[in-house]
């Protein structure tokens, strides 16, 4: 791309460097480079990141370095994956933005939908969006208080999630016992989790 590029504007000569990489080094290099350009839209930088840690191993640390962005850009980022494709459609569309995706992220994927459309079709600000999804949280069935969640365990979640760039839970039980639950986004991110688990 960038040797066209140079046709065009008629250099004859450009710095480069070349580099002798295994073939999945350079997919990686190739995935960084893509992100770093100005025209992918929200979604399609988040998938590029999520392959970035499925199919490599990054960390989300690991990836923000990679690509210039800060941890919290990153994680925001890749949290876009667990939208409900239909809202995934109003934000490829321009009808919804990045501050209204977050919001509605806070909801369960059954119930994002609806408060989409109506934030959609109210052109609602993203401050009166949070403001909508608050209030339904709020007014949410009361559930029993989950036991306070040991913070080794709490800590050893955050790193599961980052090393499976997926929203990983862990649930205690009595006597040590528990379940780990691993959230995906597509079969594809699924398999990138199985194959990071047999390695």
């Amino acid at each position: 791309r960038r040797w066209r590029a140079a046709q065009l504007a008629g250099l004859r000569d450009v710095p480069v460097i070349v580099r002798d990489v295994a073939d999945q080094a350079a997919m990686a290099i190739a995935l960084i480079e893509n992100i770093q350009r100005e025209d992918l839209n929200p979604l399609e930088e988040a998938e590029a990141l999520r392959r970035l840690s499925a199919d490599f191993g990054l960390t989300h640390q690991q990836i923000a370095d990679a690509v210039g962005k800060s941890r919290a850009t990153v994680t925001n980022l890749l949290r876009l994956n667990e939208l409900h494709p239909e809202v995934k459609a109003l934000l490829t569309g321009g009808s919804l933005e990045m501050g209204h995706a977050r919001a509605i992220l806070a909801l369960p994927t059954d119930r994002q939908v609806p408060v989409a459309q109506r934030v959609a079709s109210k052109q609602l600000t993203v401050r009166a969006t949070e403001t909508l999804v608050r209030r339904l949280l709020s007014a949410a069935p009361s559930q029993p208080v989950a036991p306070r969640l040991d913070p080794d365990v709490a800590a050893l979640s955050s790193r599961l999630g980052e090393t499976f760039g997926a929203r990983v839970q862990i649930q205690q039980g009595r006597k040590g016992t528990g379940k780990l639950i691993i959230s995906y986004a597509s079969l594809d991110h699924l398999q990138g989790i199985l194959d990071r688990l047999e390695r």
